[in-house]
């Protein structure tokens, strides 16, 4: 049977026999089943940075000032915190993440590559 490429991006590779990231080397007929997986980004550093920042607005001019560079900056973390997204296999021997990006849609892609070479392989 002649290899079947559903998805060749970086340094993700996904056929009907083989699923290559990182140079790690899966063979999809050992896969018994694949799905996507999310870890929640941690807002714990922007919350503290926004309850030290509160704390300075109790005090004088200038601790005020601070209080706000520090709102600031904690309402800048809040804004750059992103999930991660994996891509988790199923085999005999278990799961494993085998991949994590912050990209959603890639890490979609790749899952659907997956199953359609799983679906092939019959």
């Amino acid at each position: 049977m002649e290899e079947r490429v559903f998805f060749n991006k970086g340094n993700v590779s996904v056929s009907n026999s083989r699923f290559i990231v990182d140079g790690q080397t899966y063979v999809i007929s050992n896969v018994t089943s694949v799905k996507s997986g999310e870890i929640a980004g941690s807002y714990s550093g922007a919350m503290i940075l926004l309850i030290i920042a509160l704390c300075f607005f109790a005090g004088g001019a200038f601790m005020k000032l601070l209080g706000a560079a520090l709102l600031m900056l904690a309402i800048y973390v809040l804004t750059k915190v992103k999930s991660t997204y994996t891509v988790i296999l199923n085999t005999s021997a278990g799961e494993n993440k085998a991949l994590s990006s912050q990209d959603k849609t890639h890490v979609e892609s790749i899952v659907t590559a997956l199953n359609d070479a799983i679906v092939s392989r019959g």
